[in-house]
């Protein structure tokens, strides 16, 4: 087969990532291809990428949008590991790096949601069709589009005529995370459907947003509009055609449950769990001291970057330095996170107990001498600024605002018990990550960390009807698994070795692709 991928992230190219999608991406390209498939995978330029050492100038397309005609730069780019049925595109116009070189999302105020990275993977989209059109990367057999970015291809299939003869192409869409829908008005905005394509006579019924129908709904688009629909979990695809309720806790289908269930109902609906990869070089075993020293070393790097310290800095290093100069002969119990810092990975982590103190102050007192927690992540500010207070109240917990990958390898080799109370989980990396460095997990039981961790298995396992609940679970749970790691050596041993064994392998993922997504 011939596959084009589109997506606004790819890792394999330095700089490429930002979430889950830059994984997914960089991953399974290489395992379809080990299978014997052609798959070209199409970002953004963002500026940078077509300045990369090996990067080739491969034609241009014109395209009209927003009522001028614009020329896109076409590019390939060598992976950073490169595969040999594997070629990476990237389209580069200066709308691309509008947001500064290298910046892939850009955080538009609350008024104007998604209204500049709209804008600009609408022109992307546009760019790829008629790159598509002009048979750049061949002829396709299958079209494999990546979260709401690349949804502006499906629309545009669907509803220009110059890009109907694309419509034989296979389409896939991929949901990477249902909480981001890429809304913006049907017209009367410059960044807008009809501002974008005044010309373009489309059916209102498959694209509106279904709360406000005068909008489009880009991730909706997408998923009515291709002929598969792929969620990167079994239990994530489960939970999505059901409604959400966040005041109970619960995200669901986020408003667009009753497509997903038509989709389900249609048997265009497939959950399929993303993959890891499982080097042949052993993990590391780290001291904590080795561990904390990593971590200051990497604090101070951060701070020197920086005409001044900022509290958030401030507080994980005055707290590092406490274990620094402790007894060396005591070992805390480790726990660790590695995650970005938004609603979904902290919410019950910020619920407020009955004594008006966090959840997170409750583990951290549960914890106490005894114990360390060590953070690492950015993200929303607000929730920024939670975790810094709390830090700066409780010496147990380390919160490192920022990230290095080194960094977090350690982590996910260092510590004793990885926590991830997600709110809602399309998939989940970390989780895998950990397991694979034989570091058992705790997690919520929803989407892709209830397929990956098994209760008292492979590692620990909470839930809940309620977000008090949840958050109650949660320290219960961690509290079963202190008792454990101190008094069952054994059964602890026995769950970390299966943690270790457990393989969620890509060249697995890619078979699914091609039997249940690919084929027709």
């Amino acid at each position: 087969m011939n596959i084009v991928m589109v997506a606004s992230e790819n890792d394999a190219l330095p700089g490429g990532k930002v979430g889950g999608i830059g994984d997914v991406v960089r991953d399974i390209p290489p395992a379809l291809g080990d299978q014997g498939h052609r798959v070209n995978v199409i970002t953004p330029d963002y500026g940078v990428f077509s300045r990369l050492p090996g990067a080739e100038l491969r034609g241009s397309v014109e395209v009209l949008f927003a009522g001028k005609t614009e020329r896109v730069v076409i590019c390939t780019v060598p992976a950073k590991t490169p595969h040999h049925n594997v070629l990476l595109w990237v389209l580069e116009h200066p709308l691309f790096a509008g947001q500064g070189g290298g910046a892939i999302y850009c955080d538009d105020p609350a008024d104007r949601p998604f209204a500049t990275d709209a804008t600009k993977f609408a022109l992307f989209c546009t760019a790829v069709c008629q790159a598509i059109a002009d048979e750049h990367f061949g002829k396709p057999d299958v079209l494999h589009l990546h979260d709401w970015h690349a949804a502006m291809v499906a629309i545009l299939l669907a509803f220009d005529p110059q890009y109907h003869k694309l419509q034989r192409i296979h389409s896939v869409f991929t949901i990477h995370n249902l909480a981001l829908q890429g809304i913006r008005p049907l017209s009367g905005d410059e960044s807008s459907l009809e501002a974008w394509f005044p010309n373009l006579k489309y059916d209102h019924g498959p694209i509106h947003d279904p709360r406000v129908s005068h909008c489009i709904n880009l991730m909706r688009s997408g998923l009515n509009l291709c002929r598969k629909v792929h969620a990167v979990s079994p239990s994530y695809a489960t939970e999505i055609i059901t409604s959400s309720n966040h005041d109970q806790g619960y995200f669901g289908g986020e408003g667009l449950e009753k497509d997903l269930q038509q989709a389900a109902e249609d048997s265009r609906l497939y959950g399929i769990l993303n993959g890891c990869d499982y080097p042949p070089k052993q993990n590391q075993v780290r001291s904590l001291s080795e561990l904390i020293s990593q971590c200051e070393r990497e604090l101070l790097t951060w701070i020197a970057a920086q005409p001044s310290v900022e509290s958030a800095h401030l507080v994980p290093l005055q707290n590092l330095t406490r274990y620094l100069r402790a007894d060396s002969s005591h070992q805390p119990f480790v726990v660790t996170s590695v995650g970005r810092v938004t609603e979904q990975k902290v919410l019950i982590l910020c619920q407020e107990m009955a004594n008006g103190q966090s959840a997170l102050e409750h583990l951290l007192d549960m914890l106490g001498e005894d114990g360390i927690f060590l953070m690492l992540g950015s993200g929303d500010r607000e929730l920024e600024l939670f975790l810094t207070r709390v830090a700066a109240r409780k010496a147990n917990f380390i919160f490192l605002r920022g990230y290095s990958e080194s960094l977090a390898n350690a982590l996910y080799e260092g510590g004793d018990l990885f926590l991830m109370p997600s709110s809602f989980e399309p998939c989940g990396i970390s989780q895998m990550l950990a397991m694979r460095a034989g570091q058992p997990c705790l997690v919520h039981g929803v989407g892709g960390l209830r397929d990956t961790v098994k209760h008292n298995e492979n590692g620990f396992v909470f839930s809940g009807n309620s977000l008090i609940a949840q958050a109650m679970n949660m320290l219960k749970r961690c509290k079963e698994v202190i008792g454990i790691h101190d008094s069952q050596l054994e059964q602890w041993q026995v769950i970390s070795k299966q943690a270790a064994r457990e393989r969620f392998l890509w060249s697995s993922v890619a078979k699914e692709y091609v039997k249940l997504l690919y084929r027709s």
